[in-house]
């Protein structure tokens, strides 16, 4: 088991957790593995996670069916050392000495399998240059 503290840690943020979060920690985690801590939260957690979305991560043999979106609290922004915003507004709390960066994404709530794959593929190439730059 890794050394939990000298992990870089990288929290996503959407409005839903249902989508773009979603597959950006499940990518993350996936290509990085135990190398970095990730975690993803939504300013308004729906209910449940995009079944499109999960449709979309499965085609690229990633099984996010079991995730579930969760609410987003400043412990978890106070955890991490990198937080990705993927739209959602003014809603995140900013602390001094974290990195934000903010990736401007197509939402995918109410959108089909051929509106998500091309949100999905670009999402993997923003984690690949993340993964590059913080491990």
């Amino acid at each position: 088991m890794p050394d939990t503290a000298a992990l870089p840690s990288v929290l996503f943020v959407c409005v839903h957790n249902a989508g773009r979060s979603q597959m950006a920690a499940a990518f993350l985690t996936h290509l990085a593995g135990d190398r970095v801590e990730v975690r993803s939260a939504g300013s308004a957690p729906a209910d449940t996670v995009n079944p499109a979305v999960v449709q979309a991560m499965s085609e690229v043999g990633i099984d996010i069916s079991a995730e579930v979106p969760k609410v987003l609290t400043t412990e978890a922004v106070q955890a991490s050392d990198v937080v990705i915003t993927m739209g959602c507004g003014d809603t995140c709390p900013v602390f001094p000495g974290k990195r934000y960066l903010d990736w401007q994404l197509p939402d995918p709530a109410g959108q089909g399998i051929d509106a998500v794959r091309p949100i999905r593929d670009e999402i993997e190439q923003h984690i690949r240059g993340l993964i590059d730059d913080i491990t």
